[in-house]
């Protein structure tokens, strides 16, 4: 008895790039690239300002900037700061009869764009009253800061550009 075995081989098998599993396999590690490549390109392209270059200078000179808020608060200072268009007013009083200066510094620093912050020359228009004007407009939140030229004493807080209302700010008596 003489049994033959035939084998048929199938002949309808395609191409490995015709099947759909190599390039549902593939397209994982093919979206990893391109997100990879995309946050690679955002890092590049924009720089956030976020992080000083000076963090530990800046973290020592903490007690002389609080030292110089201390002595507002002696002082009793307080302002309005209002603004029309680009131009800025600012009304400083004191409860005390001390001196004011012929001149104020005002820092108008983003949150988060450094790119952004302002320095303001403020000059005295008459007793109290300063006047300046914004190198551009401004719009949204922005920490404020009001200081002689001298930098013994500082105002500061945190101002809606937007609002109507003028910014009020007054020194904190905290020690």
């Amino acid at each position: 008895m003489n049994m033959s075995v035939t084998m048929t081989l199938r002949s309808d098998s395609k191409p490995w790039y015709k099947e759909p599993w190599p390039w549902f396999l593939m397209a994982g590690p093919f979206l990893v690239i391109v997100a990879g490549s995309i946050t690679l390109w955002l890092a590049v392209s924009s720089f956030d300002g976020l992080v000083a270059d000076d963090y530990y200078k800046q973290g020592l000179a903490v007690n002389q900037r609080l030292q110089r808020d201390h002595l507002a608060s002696d002082m009793g200072l307080r302002a309005d700061v209002m603004r029309s268009g680009n131009n800025i007013r600012l009304l400083l009083g004191a409860t005390n009869d001390s001196e004011m200066p012929q001149e104020l510094t005002l820092k108008l620093a983003h949150p988060t764009r450094a790119g952004q912050d302002q320095l303001v020359k403020m000059v005295a228009e008459r007793q109290g009253f300063y006047g300046g004007k914004l190198t551009t407009d401004v719009a949204g939140r922005w920490h404020v800061s009001i200081e002689d030229p001298a930098g013994k004493w500082r105002l500061q807080g945190e101002w809606q550009a937007d609002a109507v209302e003028p910014l009020r700010l007054a020194a904190s008596a905290e020690k």
